[in-house]
């Protein structure tokens, strides 16, 4: 069902990189982590977007987000872009 919100989304950031700018500028809707992605590189995303008040949903898998968002690799996160 999680990985349906990023494939029907119109607009992601896919990255941890891209997606913490886009929180940052408030654009965020809603915010996806894979459960597989390496903790040290989510859980400052995780922690701004509970500051920030933008829901975290955790999916199983790097590579299936990876596949949602429509890129051959794997994804630790992906952020729903309001524009």
């Amino acid at each position: 069902m999680s990985y349906d919100k990023v494939k029907q989304a119109k607009n992601i950031s896919v990255g941890t990189k891209k997606a913490t700018k886009i929180v940052e500028q408030g654009k965020a809707i809603e915010v996806f982590v894979a459960k597989d992605a390496d903790p040290r590189l989510t859980i400052k995303l995780v922690n701004l977007c509970n500051k920030m008040d933008i829901p975290v949903t955790y999916v199983d898998s790097m590579k299936m987000l990876g596949r949602a968002c429509g890129i051959e690799v794997g994804a630790a996160v992906a952020a729903v872009v309001n524009e």
